[in-house]
């Protein structure tokens, strides 16, 4: 099996077994999931959907987020880890979309990588879940699965990983791929204990396995 009927293969299988992927950051609203993905770095989605509940009382716009103070958005968003730089960076993207993009999420990559603690990660993840562009999310599930599906070989820079899924991927599959890659690697194939190949989708198929 050549690498892009694998990859068929692949996401036909992962389809069956999660039908309807989601992002697992809680939001309403686009600025909402650049603020929930900026706390997630080094922090649980489950954590980060309680803090933006709290973040939200009391800074509940863009303009409270661009006017406020950084030492007050620290106190809330702390419990996330690196309260001091993501406060900064909140305050200061919420700035940037006030000012420069008229309250609009950029919805090229180019754009959001000009917002402060955005990054290539994150930008795709805005770019597929809220305007359905094709989009690689290369987060520690889609590495280590790519890794151990045979995807790429012992390659760990998310950059690499994207291309080399974006030359197999169908565009508009590669967003929900990676929604499915994070369900898997936290059902299945998790990097916190030995992966359960037995009880695995993809268990005829994978390189691993095989």
């Amino acid at each position: 099996m050549n690498k892009k009927d694998y990859i068929l293969e692949i996401i036909d299988r992962l389809k069956k077994e999660y039908p309807k992927p989601v992002c697992s950051l809680d939001y309403n609203d686009s600025w909402k999931l650049l603020v929930s993905l900026r706390l997630a770095a080094q922090c649980t989605d489950a954590r980060v959907n309680v803090v933006v509940n709290d973040l939200y009382k009391v800074f509940p716009t863009v303009d409270a987020l661009a006017d406020g103070n950084v030492e007050d958005i620290e106190k809330i968003v702390r419990p996330c880890g690196l309260g001091n730089s993501k406060a900064k960076d909140i305050k200061a993207f919420m700035t940037m979309l006030r000012d420069k993009f008229d309250y609009r999420v950029p919805d090229t990559m180019e754009e959001l990588l000009t917002l402060p603690g955005v990054g290539r990660k994150s930008a795709n993840l805005i770019l597929g879940d809220i305007f359905g562009k094709p989009a690689i999310v290369t987060d520690t599930h889609c590495i280590r699965l790519s890794n151990r599906l045979g995807l790429v070989k012992n390659e760990k820079d998310p950059y690499k990983v994207e291309k080399a899924l974006r030359k197999i991927v169908p565009p508009e599959e590669g967003n929900d791929l990676c929604h499915r890659f994070v369900d898997h690697g936290r059902a299945v194939c998790s990097a916190r204990s030995a992966p359960k190949c037995e009880i695995c989708v993809l268990n005829e198929i994978c390189k691993k396995y095989i």
